[in-house]
């Protein structure tokens, strides 16, 4: 066997050796949560900034809610292949201009498959006329996003 087809063979070989944890997770493309909301991840730049847009599904209960701005930041996986990660999404409401934010922390994984999973906590915080209203206005839970290929 000649040194070319060797090199393919231990190519080969390597590639099939690399566990889950050895891949590499990106953010960029799209997304599905448990709750069916929808994640576009447009933008992801070298120093680990990433911007794109938030959809929510049907779960959210609230026609009004439009295509949403987000910005975050990912560790760099070239240090960590399943990197931790945190965005925030800047509600817009149709024909409102209520105040609402989310803050999502979280991490990416790959899975024995290969498959990429988001696993998150959220806070969305809604604005309040005073004080007195503070306990309302904060919410919290967990979100599953899988890549939609």
């Amino acid at each position: 066997m000649g040194s070319g087809a060797f090199a393919l063979v231990l190519a080969l070989a390597l590639a099939t050796c690399v566990t889950p944890a050895e891949r590499k997770c990106l953010l960029s493309g799209s997304w599905r949560s448990n709750t069916g909301c929808r994640m576009v991840v447009s933008v992801l730049g070298k120093d680990g900034s990433f911007s794109g847009s938030y959809l929510p599904g049907p779960a959210a209960g609230n026609s009004e809610i439009l295509t949403s701005p987000l910005e975050g930041s990912q560790q760099d996986v070239e240090l960590v292949p399943q990197p931790t990660f945190s965005f925030t999404v800047r509600w817009r409401l149709r024909g409102s201009e209520t105040a609402e934010m989310t803050a999502f922390l979280g991490q990416c994984y790959v899975g024995t498959n290969g498959e990429e999973t988001l696993h998150a906590l959220w806070l969305l915080r809604e604005a309040t006329d005073s004080p007195a209203e503070d306990w309302k206005a904060t919410r919290f839970g967990t979100s599953f996003f899988t890549r939609i290929k």
